[in-house]
């Protein structure tokens, strides 16, 4: 489900998203997803009404494959992602399994959100950390 003036922009570098059979990938009204991001779906994917996804972003519910040598090659487990209204994330971000972003929440540059950042926040680093609330 698209919603309403989404704009996928896929211009410099393709844009990826996936869908497994039975998943959904949710995308608000009025939101941009900008080139060469990669969204994989395989659960749930949600993204709110008028978010911006930065350049390069990857937002995926699945890590594809298990640490544990004798459990890789077995199909991958997924956990729903997240994605408020009005939320921004910087150029290549990565949004990782099970995550929850708040409404009118910033994701600076370069990011990795390993854990749920609360509405209203402004989170930035490799893992992100919230460093301040708007």
């Amino acid at each position: 489900m698209i919603g309403d003036r989404v704009q996928l922009v896929s211009t410099v570098a393709k844009l990826e998203l996936v869908v497994e059979e039975g998943a959904t990938l949710e995308i608000g009204e009025r939101s941009l997803i900008n080139f060469g991001c990669s969204i994989v779906a395989l659960d749930r994917v949600t993204i709110g009404a008028r978010s911006l996804i930065g350049p390069h972003c990857m937002i995926m519910d699945t890590g594809f494959h298990d640490i544990d040598p004798d459990r890789r090659l077995q199909p991958p487990t997924a956990q729903p992602i997240t994605i408020g209204e009005n939320v921004w994330l910087g150029a290549r971000v990565i949004v990782m399994p099970g995550v929850t972003i708040g409404d009118d929440s910033v994701v600076g540059v370069g990011s990795v959100v390993t854990h749920d950042v609360p509405p209203r926040s402004v989170a930035v680093g490799a893992p992100a950390r919230v460093v301040k609330n708007l």
